[in-house]
């Protein structure tokens, strides 16, 4: 076992580690918005030491690209998708919730 597999063990671990600490933030937090939260932030992290430790091991330079491109997709549609969902919740919250009294109808 030479450095950079060691490299590779290292990193793709770690990102285990955080892909494995976003579906426990996923399973245990109690709202919608913290679940998000946890999820978004270590499945990307997590994604992240992925594509680090899978660099070493590639034979191309165009390999390495195309695993980093599809970490950046992903970066990008996490953070749409997380608004999307994130902005619905807090309409529907926002529903439920009665309007505080005006100031005119205490007059």
């Amino acid at each position: 076992m030479n450095l950079a597999d060691i490299f590779s063990v290292v990193f793709c671990l770690a990102g285990l580690f955080f892909f494995f600490a976003g579906t426990v933030g996923l399973i245990r937090f109690p709202d919608v918005l913290s679940r998000l939260h946890a999820l978004t932030k270590a499945d990307n992290l997590g994604l992240g030491l992925m594509v680090i430790g899978l660099l070493p091991q590639l034979s191309s330079l165009t390999d390495g690209l195309k695993l980093v491109l599809v970490w950046g997709l992903v970066i990008f549609s996490s953070a749409a998708c997380s608004y999307l969902i994130a902005s619905q919740v807090i309409n529907e919250q926002s529903l439920k919730t009665p309007a505080p009294p005006s100031v005119e109808s205490e007059l």
